[in-house]
């Protein structure tokens, strides 16, 4: 399910009505799940994955890779799907992830460790993205 920027709830109570608190808490008040507890940090399973709130498609499977780190990373995401926000919170200066179309947040995009060609970790709560996996 796709919403169409229309579509959005427009209230953070309306947010409230349509996830669950544990959503909720991830997706609208950027919030982050214990590492190594979201239903994707080990799938290896081809698709894309999409943004649990509005639906925007966000990475592919092939973008994503085994950082050890606790949350599902990927190299890479679609152009134009994420945005990224300074985020000062833990008293540094980190990246923000967040959806382009519903402004949920994602999680944080780190560079310059090593872990890909790309040398980029978009680190990603499982309750902000969910799969739909390849046809076939």
């Amino acid at each position: 399910m796709s919403l169409d920027k229309s579509e959005l709830p427009r209230t953070e109570e309306e947010w409230r009505v349509r996830l669950s608190p544990e959503e909720f808490h991830v997706l609208r008040e950027a919030g982050t799940e214990r590492p190594w507890t979201g239903e994707y940090v080990e799938t290896k399973a081809p698709g894309v994955y999409h943004c649990r709130a509005c639906g925007l498609e966000l990475f592919r499977s092939d973008a994503k890779f085994d950082s050890h780190c606790g949350w599902p990373s990927f190299d890479d995401a679609i152009p134009g799907a994420v945005k990224e926000i300074p985020d000062r919170s833990l008293g540094m200066l980190r990246t923000e992830i967040r959806c382009a179309r519903c402004d949920s947040h994602l999680g944080h995009v780190f560079e310059g460790e090593g872990f890909t060609p790309k040398d980029t970790r978009h680190c990603v709560n499982s309750l902000s993205i969910r799969l739909e996996p390849d046809q076939g």
